[in-house]
This record gives C-alpha cells, structure tokens and sequence, in this order.
C-alpha cells in the first residue's frame, strides 16, 4: 500500500494492522550518536496506550515496544531503527458483524473501493487507531534528536465536548498530570459531566488539541511547496481523527484587518542580539519559514465514528441496512490522540532540521 512512509530525510514507515500479530515501523535518517533506548519510547508510548482514562476504549494493551535494529551500545549507528510493538488483546469476533457491512463515518466504504472489495474488517485493520502507535514510538526518537538542539515540544486537550478552556488559564506544561491531559484544572469537572451525559446516550465527543513548540531556530522549512506548516498539515492531518488545523490565530485572522494581525519587529534588546516581535499571530511561522519565535498549533478531531446505537447504513452489496457497532472503542480520541500529534510535530520539526543542516554544509 503506497502512502505508509512520511519525511524527507527523516522518513518513517509504519506497518501492521489493529488485529494482526503486532504493528510496528522503520525510522530512517537518524544521524549516528544519539543516545537512545528502550525507555525514551516506551514513556511516550505509556501516554498513548489503551485501557486507561475516563474516554479510553477498555482494550488493554501494554504497547511493550522492542528495538530490533540501528542501536549499538545505547547509540544510534545512523543505520534504520527498526521497532516492534505486539498486539496481545484483541478480540476480533467481535467484528464479525462487520464483515459485509460499512461502518458511517469510518473507512469502511472508502477502502473497499480503493482495494478491489478486499478489507480487513477487524478492528478497522490498517485504518485503525492503533496504527499511531508507531507514530510515538517514532516521534519519541524525533523529540530526542530536537532536545539536542533545545527545541521542546508540549501538546494538550484544550476544548473537549463544547467546552473549551480559556486561553488566558491555558497551562500546556502542567498539562500531563491532569485527567484527559487538560490544558487547566478548570475545565475538569465540566468535560467529567460532558463524558458522562455522552456515555448515558451512548454517543461520543470530539474535541480540540493545541500543540507549542519552543525554542525552534529560525529558517526550519522551504519556502515553496515544503513550507514548514505544509509539512507539520501534512504529518498531522495524516491522523485520522484530525479534520482541521489552523497555525497561530488562524481562522480568527481571516476576520482581522492586517494592521491588527501583524507581528511587528522589534529591534534586540542588546547589539548582536535576536530581532524581536510584538506579538505572535503568525504562529511562529513565516512564509512558510519558522521565525524563532514559538510554533503554536491546533488540531481538531473529530468525535469518535462508532456510536454504540443502531445506524443506517448499507451492506457490501449496497443494500440498505442498520448496524450496531459493539466491540471496544474509545468515547472521545481525546487524551489518547495528544501523544500522537506530538509525535507527528516532532518529525517533522526534527526532519526540516535536519534538511536546513544539509542546505547550511552544502554553503
């Protein structure tokens, strides 16, 4: 299947599927002598798994990552890191009803005409979830290489169900230690009752994430085509549940007058110093190019598509028919999906690092 590798000259391919043996992926362009292990992943990927959290599907995977290949003595060879992550949990009956039938508002239909009518049906297969396991795993590696440079990356829930948290109480850092990996303390108690009313109607919840990168160098990105938000649309729009992004302010600027939404240059505070801005509306970015100032992002997603009640829909055959999904799923992809965009950031920040490296050793 084309479209399983992403990046430049750091480039991942992910394989595997929500029921098969394990999923799992190949991160090419790691430069040597990083120091890595096991570890680094695994604390990213203990944010992501399943089996935890008032949203969260009650699947229980331990997501045990094992690297099989591109480590000598806790160091990157600068060889492809290969890593393996089991499937151990699944209950693939309980997708048997699903075998001739298409899911609304999954990929269902979608894959059936792109693949000639052959699908695995179980858990969604390729089109699941759980394939952005090795999204984190990846993006783990990524955020390491990035630290090296000073570059931190923080993502949390800021809206869920609705109910947004103000912007002026918005707290990224603190973000991991709050229930739904909330951007405040605030809103807590209100996304618990919007949980709530949505699992007595048997429904789900959809939500918005918010993403900073800090400390990122000025000139990350190509000025055309492979413009540094083009990249960091394509990594996180290639998540299935995101169906929006916006950079900075952005849709708020489209109802702005220009004079209101520049960022104004200042001049640096001593001689020699950085150029400095009066405000941030830009998000960090450009002309496609990263300013130095932060990158600040927005992702929606959409609400969970399987709703636990009965479901017009139509059979392989294009039958009319209703369907109830059962099996195990998530309420809301909120927190579980937060990991993951901050892995997709990661990558690509870390792989336009690395191509401004070569345009400056090519000078």
């Amino acid at each position: 299947m084309p479209g399983n590798t992403f990046g430049h000259m750091l480039r991942l391919t992910t394989f595997g599927e929500s029921h098969g043996q394990s999923i799992g992926g190949i991160l090419d362009g790691v430069p040597p002598g990083l120091h890595l292990c096991e570890a680094d992943l695994q604390k990213e990927l203990d944010l992501r798994k399943p089996g935890q959290g008032a949203t969260s599907t009650s699947r229980v995977e331990a997501d045990i990552v094992h690297i099989q290949s591109g480590l000598f003595e806790g160091m990157t060879t600068g060889t492809p890191i290969a890593f393996l992550i089991a499937n151990t949990n699944q209950h693939s009956k309980d997708y048997d009803n699903l075998a001739k039938v298409f899911r609304p508002g999954h990929a269902d239909y979608t894959y059936f005409q792109k693949y000639l009518g052959i699908r695995d049906h179980r858990g969604g297969g390729r089109a699941s979830g759980r394939e952005t396991a090795a999204r984190v795993a990846a993006g783990a590696i990524a955020a390491k290489m990035l630290a090296g440079i000073g570059v931190e990356i923080m993502a949390a829930s800021v809206e869920l169900g609705g109910i947004p948290v103000d912007q002026e109480n918005c707290d990224l850092s603190g973000a991991l230690a709050r229930p739904y990996f909330a951007a405040s303390d605030q809103v807590i108690e209100l996304w618990d009752q919007a949980v709530y009313e949505a699992r007595k109607a048997q429904d789900t919840l959809g939500g918005v994430v918010q993403i900073e990168a800090k400390h990122v160098p000025a000139g990350l990105g190509e000025p055309v085509f492979d413009k540094l938000s083009a990249m960091l649309g394509h990594g996180l729009l290639s998540v299935g549940a995101v169906k929006g992004i916006e950079f900075g302010d952005g849709f708020t600027s489209a109802r702005r007058r220009g004079s209101q939404n520049n960022d104004l240059l200042l001049a640096a505070d001593t001689p020699g110093g950085s150029v400095r801005f009066a405000s941030n509306h830009a998000g960090g970015i450009l002309g496609g190019i990263s300013s130095g100032q932060d990158i600040v992002i927005r992702c929606a997603v959409k609400p969970i598509a399987s709703v636990p009640r009965p479901q017009k829909t139509v059979d392989i055959s294009g039958n009319a028919c209703e369907i109830t999904i059962s099996g195990r799923h998530d309420l809301s992809a909120i927190p579980r999906i937060v990991p993951v965009l901050k892995a997709m950031t990661s990558l690509v920040l870390a792989d336009a690092w690395l191509m401004q490296q070569a345009i400056c050793s090519s000078l």
